[in-house]
């Protein structure tokens, strides 16, 4: 029998939960990544992490890093021998700003954790461990699978489909400098939303799935509209209803909130101008005197994988 490994990296591609009117149950992978690699050390070394780039100095150290607790959650669940641990990460999905930052973590010490006990969990068997933890399969559960997946929490258990998008298609994501937790994203919404709102949601988000693998996306400007959640988040987001109309008038298919917020992305043409989309959207802040970041992407076909 093979000696287990004692080293490995694995790259995590950000996410965009909702889209647009899949609350809680669509999410699409991007290629954008946060890269973990992990090292079994001696149990008296206890948890060293390191970490560069993207918000490093807010992120928790030792076993508290979100990236070590996912790790041994699992780690532990397969009985695998007591051991210390160091991680280094390097950190490029911007941090609390609805791209799925804090599942690129949980992810990433699922993986690690089951590629150095010998990979015993399937993919599919990580998303349910990994929305366990996350609480909502949304964003995890395209981290892991990557692509678009449509997901069910059933007893306990995920059911995540991934689509095949029928033909390419460009992701325009501007970053405002302006953090939203979740959590006060979530205390906008209400508890309780009319009846013709949820009819109006679950319409486009059925058209949605299904512009998307027939490649019929001149659907998408009518399959990407809400009203489960971004009319009480877009008032968190000063400027964005402004972006995402600028997005639609120069040329995207339509914009949304991504996650929580506060990041807009735009579905974009394959040969359509993203530089101009994403200028366009930038105006609105940086009238307001905010920075914003920009970044041109596609959606990530693999997920997460071992890349060292």
């Amino acid at each position: 029998m093979a000696e287990l490994r004692k080293k490995v990296t694995v790259q995590v591609p950000a996410t965009s939960a909702n889209c647009g009117p899949g609350f809680d149950c669509l999410g699409l992978a991007c290629t954008l990544y946060n890269t973990f690699t992990y090292e079994l050390v001696p149990e008296a070394e206890g948890v060293q992490v390191r970490t560069e780039g993207q918000g490093n100095a807010s992120l928790p150290q030792g076993r508290n890093n979100l990236a070590a607790q996912s790790f041994y959650t699992l780690w532990e669940k397969l009985q695998q021998p007591a051991t210390g641990l160091k991680i280094a990460c390097r950190i490029q999905v911007p941090v609390s700003r609805g791209l799925g930052s804090s599942s690129t973590a949980i992810v990433a010490g699922l993986t690690a954790a089951n590629a150095l006990a010998g990979d015993p969990l399937s993919k599919e068997e990580l998303v349910t461990e990994a929305a366990r933890i996350e609480g909502h399969p949304d964003n995890v559960a395209p981290a892991i699978l990557g692509g678009l997946t449509v997901n069910v929490m059933e007893k306990g258990k995920v059911e995540s489909l991934k689509l095949a998008l029928a033909k390419p298609l460009k992701l325009v994501v501007l970053v405002p400098a302006l953090p939203l937790p979740t959590s006060k994203a979530r205390a906008a919404l209400p508890e309780k939303v009319p009846h013709k709102d949820a009819v109006y949601n679950v319409s486009r988000a059925a058209l949605l799935v299904g512009s998307l693998m027939s490649g019929d996306y001149h659907f998408l400007t009518t399959a990407l509209e809400d009203r489960l959640h971004q009319p009480y988040r877009l008032p968190l987001i000063p400027g964005a209803e402004e972006a995402l109309a600028a997005a639609r008038q120069a040329g995207a298919y339509n914009g949304i909130i991504s996650g929580a917020g506060s990041t807009l992305l735009a579905y974009v043409p394959a040969d359509g101008d993203a530089v101009k989309i994403g200028e366009a959207m930038r105006k609105p802040f940086a009238k307001r005197h905010m920075d914003t970041a920009l970044h041109f992407l596609e959606i990530d076909p693999e997920g997460a994988k071992v890349i060292g």
